[in-house]
């Protein structure tokens, strides 16, 4: 359910608790930009000391004020910070903003206190914001509660970094963007990200969401709020690289990161998860397009050089410069000249220089191409008409013909449904600056063109799993050894071969009893029974399996074996998968090619779990040894329908059971007539 944080962005009043005249204080620069719409509402500035603050009369508390207040910032020494939320509560206050610092970043301690704070402020009924955090804009309400003036515009910033917030207000203005809404996160004791993005994206001013955050506290929720959202939220994070917190039990356990889990949580939502400022600037930049309809771009050029960077660039992004059909190459052909390259890159090859509307004519008719999703332009144009630098600078007859090709493209590209991107050497000139009023987004890198053509191909809603709600919780598992696992797994469908624990050699001649050979045995309770010599394979009668038992017994010592039916590998595939609960983003999946090589090779893919079946099959048909699934060299293809089920009845398992740390099954042998786990492992947390 959505909270209400009306009282938030649009309260009736406003007291800023800690106005100072210091420059060097929070409070004035928090007092500074409150009273920059003094029209819209109250603002009542407060100081201990009375006086005046900013050439206005300080209140010296709340309470003297003499009249409701709707929101308060606190920006007072932390030993004052709950007394004097404790005051604005008493005056009516229905949201606080907590500069103040000095609570969960110091400790538990802190943390206690901060706790206490939060909810005495929601048993009131109000919202916090913060503490420990930089104060929050509303360009839309002509709330200004932070240090610094952010432009307006339609993207809302949710951050834990003020200076962050800055460099992107400075990078996203080449493109003309705004902020409708900025919202330093702080602790986030009680109005926390998710809440944050669920009101921006009913927020009828703002167009996409921008968030920069360090601690995504609950991550699922996180994912889920932005899913459901009907506007794009565009991710950057830090500590990506580092591996998140797991006892690295098995395989599952040690190749998950937390790289892995955020990516993976973003696929899943459509979230655009981006690395740098720049990078984020230039996808919010291209979120002011027309998605594109698909991954094929054409690029187009006026020289050899920057259309084969930009190719690359492209492919690099995982997007396709696919060559032009006869028909495409046609059209391009009666509207260049001979020596012009209409393959893909297309290439004016000079031809801009005689007849500046050659790019406009070019674009067009790359535009209707069937074969074409979205074109990139780059190169040179832009440079006819610069102040400075061009061919001759402005007022110049080619400039002009530049400037007419601009508004020539911009009237076409308002009755066009597929996007145009451009890389100019002169972003600042003149024909980019029609370009760029009429939505088109020009980058002075080919790189971020490249990158916003990948974040226009992302279908915002087809392109997503979605993240599928966490089951009920069940029973606790207790019995978490190697068949106690196999036992709750094959009561969820999974399929294994027949198996009996033994713990003598007269057990095992009963277990050889009840099936046929050949045989496997395994030492059981031994981490990583491969690689320390407790598997033995293919043991084809049971003289060879109590051979097997005998030398493995002396050797391991192990308190008991398995004796399981040795399945037929001869045709089959191995898959590893498995199950990490990351503590931001709960259970997290993952599918991959298994069996021992599974750490050494890598080939691996994760989801937020559980994941449905048709979630399965795109996991599994994105790996790199994919082939292998639909049968090479005169194999038969694999029952890859069977392993995507697998995949879900056992992801289900392990988020249907948070006792568990770690579930692995690995390998999970998929062959032509279906999918069988070999060997299981759980991790009880």
């Amino acid at each position: 359910m959505r909270r209400d944080l009306t009282a938030l962005f649009d309260p009736a009043s406003v007291a800023v608790l800690g106005a100072s005249d210091d420059p060097a204080k929070y409070g004035h620069a928090v007092a500074s930009q409150a009273l920059r719409a003094p029209g819209r509402r109250p603002v009542h500035l407060v100081n201990r000391r009375g006086g005046t603050v900013l050439g206005r009369t300080a209140a010296t508390s709340l309470t003297g004020i003499g009249e409701p207040v709707g929101l308060v910032v606190i920006s007072v020494p932390q030993a004052a910070f709950e007394d004097s939320v404790e005051e604005a509560l008493s005056c009516g206050a229905k949201a606080i903003v907590g500069i103040t610092a000095g609570f969960a970043e110091t400790g538990e301690h802190g943390l206690t206190r901060q706790r206490a704070i939060a909810e005495r402020v929601r048993a009131a009924g109000a919202v916090l914001v913060g503490p420990n955090c930089l104060g929050i804009a509303d360009n839309t309400t002509e709330l200004y509660l932070a240090s610094d003036t952010f432009t307006p515009g339609a993207v809302a910033l949710l951050s834990q970094s003020g200076n962050l917030a800055l460099e992107l207000q400075l990078r996203l203005d080449p493109y003309g963007l705004g902020f409708s809404r900025f919202v330093s996160l702080g602790n986030q004791a009680d109005v926390t990200l998710v809440d944050l993005v669920a009101d921006c994206a009913a927020h009828e001013q703002t167009r996409a969401i921008a968030v920069y955050a360090e601690d995504f506290a609950d991550g699922r929720a996180f994912a889920e709020a932005a899913a459901t959202a009907d506007k794009p939220v565009v991710l950057l994070t830090a500590g990506r690289g580092t591996a998140s917190a797991r006892s690295a039990k098995s395989h599952t356990g040690a190749l998950t990161t937390s790289a892995d889990v955020v990516a993976a949580a973003c696929r899943d939502a459509g979230i655009h998860l981006v690395h740098t400022p720049r990078e984020m600037a230039a996808v919010l930049a291209a979120l002011q397009e027309r998605p594109a309809r698909g991954r094929r771009v054409a690029v187009f050029t006026d020289g050899g050089g920057h259309g084969s960077i930009a190719a690359d660039a492209v492919e690099a992004e995982g997007l396709a410069v696919p060559e032009l059909g006869a028909d495409a190459q046609r059209e391009l052909s009666g509207v260049l000249w001979e020596q012009s390259a209409v393959g893909n890159p297309v290439d004016l090859a000079g031809m801009g220089e005689q007849d500046p509307m050659s790019y406009a004519r070019s674009v067009q008719a790359l535009l209707a191409a069937d074969e074409v999703d979205a074109v990139l332009m780059t190169g040179y144009f832009g440079g006819y008409a610069a102040a400075e630098g061009g061919l001759g600078g402005a007022g110049n007859v080619l400039g002009a013909a530049e400037l007419d090709a601009a508004h020539t493209l911009a009237a076409h590209l308002a009755r066009s449904p597929k996007p145009l991107v451009v890389q100019s050497m002169y972003p600042r000139s003149p024909s980019c600056q029609v370009l760029s009023r009429a939505g088109v987004p020009v980058y002075e890198a080919v790189e971020d063109a490249a990158r916003a053509l990948r974040a226009l191909a992302a279908d915002p809603v087809a392109g997503r799993a979605g993240v599928t709600p966490l089951p009920t919780a069940a029973a606790p598992l207790t019995d978490a050894d190697y068949h106690g696992t196999r036992r709750l797994l094959e009561a969820a469908g999974v399929a294994f071969p027949a198996a009996r624990e033994i713990s003598s050699e007269v057990e095992l001649l009963g277990a050889a009893a009840e099936f046929a050979g050949p045989y496997v045995l395994k030492a059981l309770h031994v981490l990583h029974k491969s690689d320390a010599g407790g598997v033995a394979l293919g043991l084809p009668d049971r003289d060879a399996l109590v051979a097997a038992y005998r030398t493995m017994h002396a050797r391991l010592g192990a308190p008991s074996y398995s004796v399981e039916a040795m399945a037929d590998l001869s045709d089959g595939v191995e898959l590893i998968v498995g199950v990490n609960r990351d503590p931001r983003f709960g259970p997290v999946a993952m599918v991959g090619l298994g069996g021992v090589l599974t750490e050494t090779l890598g080939d691996v893919a994760f989801a937020l779990a559980p994941v449905t079946a048709a979630h399965a099959e795109q996991l599994l048909r994105g790996l790199r040894a994919a082939a292998l699934l639909d049968g090479v060299r005169g194999r038969p293809a694999l029952d890859v329908t069977a392993a995507a089920l697998a995949v879900e009845r056992i992801t289900q398992v392990a988020a249907a059971h948070p006792e568990i740390a770690e579930l692995e099954v690995n390998p999970l042998l998929v062959s032509p007539s279906g999918a069988l786990a070999l060997d299981s492992r759980a991790v009880l947390g």
